[in-house]
């Protein structure tokens, strides 16, 4: 006998799915549009910068698995709606921040603690539930490509509102615009419903798990599961890459004297072109073994940068790096938790997926912080570019192996 839940009917499960991610993604994607008003606004350095959105990435990451937790066991609406009230709250400190200490606790951890509650693992876990494993990896890539759109949306948006209201108002149009999750998350409300028998071939109705023995049980049989230990490291690799290209491109490319709009240029078509690489992985997880796209775009990403940095950046360039980078930005997304789901069962999906998601934000902490590190010592972003080449590298070889397909000796949930 296993506790159930209705079943959210697919159109707005997955149109609300999107609105949460277009908006938590969306705001954030520019964030980077914001480092060169901040510091001359108060006199800081990168570094000073970097290190709060490296300590929002960590913050996120860390917060993660237990935010997954209470997700499993309480549903995502009472999440999503505190995640709403805290970005808004998050971003208003952003923006009236005067010192180091107060900037790193809204803009670090606060927002931090936001994000960890309104992205892709706390609605992964909800779509994971709702959705047969036959077509799990499409309705993933489906939200991840609305989180793409958002951040197609929101860059030039945030540029805007720089431009015309200045950085601080920017923020504040933004933490009003944050606060829209929280009607959305009605449509992934879940209702539990009497314990029935599974019966054979029946859709996934499990419900959020309903203590925290079960969910100890879940995290000590993932790290004993060599293949989920390998996706947990590749995943690191992802965090490092788009976190230093996302915070500091715009600043890159004003070193090699490009317009700002350049900047915003790229990031938008990073957003755009991410549309369509997300949902593409999405539909190609249904047909070829996820690990292995995974590995390919670990190993495209690495080219993609090499070649940038082999050709003098010029408008074309820069668009053609940023349209190239974007068909793979978060093109890991549907597949990393889509595998999780197929190794681990469901039923702890948000937690387990949080706690791979955490490995991804060690390395975007290490990919923002380092990178404005090495630029104050060096005046350079160069060796930070052949670090993510590197670390690509090595993701590439981590995913080839992984068994996505098998399933732990003793399971938790029914996949």
């Amino acid at each position: 006998m296993q506790p159930s839940v209705r079943p959210l009917p697919l159109g707005p499960l997955l149109l609300c799915s999107a609105i949460v991610v277009t908006l938590s993604m969306g705001i954030r994607h520019g964030f980077g549009l914001w480092l060169q008003p901040v510091i001359m606004a108060h006199g800081w350095q990168r570094e000073d910068f970097a290190l709060a959105m490296a300590l929002q990435n960590l913050i996120w990451g860390a917060s993660g698995p237990f935010v997954g937790w209470w997700a499993d066991r309480t549903g995502a609406t009472r999440v999503l709606w505190t995640g709403a009230a805290l970005y808004a709250l998050g971003l208003l400190g952003m923006a009236t921040s005067s010192d180091l200490l107060f900037f790193n606790l809204s803009t670090g951890v606060t927002i931090g603690l936001a994000q960890a509650c309104t992205t892709y693992a706390v609605v992964y876990g909800v779509v994971g539930r709702h959705v047969s494993a036959e077509r799990r990896s499409w309705a993933m890539g489906l939200v991840a490509a609305a989180g793409s759109f958002g951040q197609f949306l929101m860059v030039p948006v945030s540029s805007w509102l720089i431009q015309n209201l200045g950085w601080s108002q920017a923020l504040m149009g933004l933490a009003v615009s944050a606060l829209l999750i929280a009607p959305a998350a009605f449509g992934l409300r879940e209702q539990r419903l009497p314990a029935t028998p599974a019966s054979p071939g029946s859709p996934p109705t499990t419900a959020p798990s309903t203590g925290p023995v079960g969910a100890m049980a879940a995290l000590r049989e993932a790290f004993q599961h060599r293949d989920y230990l390998l996706l947990t490291a590749g995943y690191f690799v992802c965090g490092f890459q788009v976190a230093f290209i996302a915070v500091h491109l715009p600043s890159y490319l004003k070193d090699n004297q490009l317009a700002p709009e350049v900047a915003t240029t790229a990031l938008a078509l990073i957003g755009l072109f991410n549309i369509f690489g997300t949902y593409s992985v999405g539909l190609l997880g249904q047909r070829l073994r996820k690990n292995h796209i995974l590995a390919a775009i670990y190993l495209l990403r690495a080219i993609v940068m090499v070649l940038f940095l082999m050709t003098p950046p010029t408008p074309l360039t820069v668009g053609v790096f940023a349209a190239t980078m974007g068909a793979l930005w978060l093109s890991t997304v549907p597949p990393t938790n889509a595998v999780v789901a197929q190794m681990m069962g469901v039923r702890h999906l948000s937690m387990l997926g949080g706690t791979v998601f955490f490995s991804h934000q060690i390395g975007s902490f290490l990919g923002v912080w380092l990178a404005g590190r090495l630029y104050d010592a060096t005046g350079s972003y160069n060796v930070v570019w052949w670090i993510a080449i590197a670390l690509g590298l090595v993701a590439f070889a981590l995913n080839l192996p992984i068994r996505e397909h098998q399933q732990p000796a003793r399971r938790l949930a029914s996949a």
